[in-house]
């Protein structure tokens, strides 16, 4: 299961150079705590949990509002996480640095030593993710923003975020590779995000019998489907996030054809197809509920402190000094820890367990 979904409004601002320094070097002290005292396995579950996500990008003086929290605090964890320090690589980013993913999964794997096999891997797990929330899940975001984070061990997580035009929130979903039994059911560990509307969920449980029903009829011979592929032909009413023409249209089956040829075994591999798409999926689903009756699932999956004040000013203007002391205490701590002096380390555990009373 994804490990949460959130939808934040956007954010068209920039953060102060001085800021992100500092977001860096806070991050930096923050991650090795983590690391040195859970591991980085731990630190992949923490990251991959929206909450804890969204709590760790406002401690580090971002705004708990807004979308920029996602591509800021991605862009911190890039720039501070050094794979042979931590044992840990962050490839991908926004927009065009999105699609350098897989070159820099390759790239951060040999340097981490991993095999060939298991780069392999980690890319088409990179790719699967972003396949499944931008073509499997129709919800109306259309991602712009992915980072695969994994470890020397090949374990990793995926934060994307996606945008939606028409309400102008952004939505963000998180992945956990111990949570990931299936690309292709319930595979994301949350989704966050505080709009809720209709959505195509064709990786949802209950849609187990429309992705059967898709493969059959792209295994089967298109060609007698033609009669469904015209302007005349029009379904239900799908949602907001449907396009206005209902119909399913002749260029949808000229794809369908191109699938034929492949034979994909089941709905992973035909969603692993290239050029497989939202309208494919979108038609094969229809196509679905209309011959066999096998309904897809149209319920969208989404589910629902500031330490150091937010960039721009709420609920107060960021505090240099206090976020200055916060990282001297913090670096401080790591430091005598690694010498066996793990006072302060204690006295920050204690710390907490007083306030979460």
């Amino acid at each position: 299961m994804r490990t949460g979904y959130a939808n934040l409004p956007l954010h068209y601002g920039h953060t102060p150079r001085w800021l992100f320094e500092e977001m860096k070097r806070l991050s930096r002290e923050i991650i090795k705590i983590v690391i040195y005292e859970f591991g980085r396995e731990e630190f992949l579950r923490r990251i991959s949990d929206p909450f804890w996500f969204q709590g760790f990008s406002c401690v580090i003086g971002f705004d708990w509002h807004s979308s920029g929290t996602t591509t800021v605090t991605s862009g911190v964890l890039k720039e501070v996480i050094d794979p042979e320090e931590f044992g840990i690589g962050v490839a991908g980013g926004k927009g065009r640095a999105s699609r350098k993913a897989s070159k820099e999964i390759e790239s951060i794997g040999e340097e981490l030593s991993l095999s060939t096999k298991k780069i392999e891997e980690l890319k088409y797990s990179s790719k699967m993710s972003a396949k499944v929330d931008n073509t499997a899940l129709q919800d109306g975001y259309n991602l712009y923003h992915h980072i695969f984070i994994f470890t020397e061990k090949g374990e990793w997580s995926v934060i994307q975020q996606g945008l939606n035009p028409e309400n102008k929130y952004a939505r963000r979903y998180h992945w956990l590779s111990d949570n990931v039994k299936s690309f292709v059911e319930e595979p994301q560990s949350a989704i966050c995000c505080d709009v809720k509307g209709k959505a195509l969920n064709m990786v949802a449980k209950e849609s187990k019998e429309s992705r059967k029903a898709s493969v059959d009829l792209v295994k089967d011979n298109p060609s007698r489907l033609k009669k469904y592929f015209s302007k005349q032909t029009t379904l239900f009413n799908y949602g907001f996030s449907m396009p206005r023409n209902h119909h399913i249209q002749l260029k949808n089956f000229k794809s369908l054809m191109n699938i034929y040829e492949f034979q994909p075994r089941n709905y992973e591999e035909l969603l692993s197809i290239n050029g497989v798409g939202p309208k494919t999926v979108r038609a094969l689903a229809l196509l679905s509920d209309l011959i066999y009756g096998a309904r897809p699932s149209w319920n969208d999956p989404v589910k629902y402190s500031f330490a150091h004040g937010g960039k721009d000013g709420m609920p107060y203007p960021v505090n240099g000094e206090t976020m200055e002391k916060s990282i001297e205490i913090l670096r401080t701590g790591i430091e005598e820890a690694k010498i066996g002096n793990g006072e302060k380390l204690k006295a920050l555990r204690r710390l907490k367990d007083f306030i979460m009373v």
